[in-house]
C-alpha cells in the first residue's frame, strides 16, 4: 500500500484515519469498527463492501 495514498484516504462514514493491515489487505476504520477490501491493489471504499471488524480485531487495533 501507497504510503502517501494511506495519507489521504480517510474512512468514508467516519471521515477518520485507516490503517494498513497487511496481513488481511485491507484499510482498517477503528472508529467505525469496518475493514475496507483492496482489490487489484485498488482500495474498495464502499461500506456496502466492508466487513464488520471482530470485537477481538476491534481491541486488536484500537491499541
Amino acid at each position: 500500500m501507497d504510503k502517501k495514498l494511506l495519507e489521504i484516504l480517510v474512512c468514508p462514514v467516519t471521515k477518520g484515519p485507516l490503517i494498513f493491515d497487511n496481513n488481511t489487505q485491507e484499510l482498517i476504520s477503528v472508529s467505525a469498527r469496518l475493514a475496507y477490501p483492496i482489490k487489484d491493489q485498488i482500495p474498495v471504499m464502499l461500506q456496502s463492501e466492508a466487513r464488520e471488524l471482530t470485537e477481538a480485531e476491534y481491541e486488536k487495533y484500537r491499541t
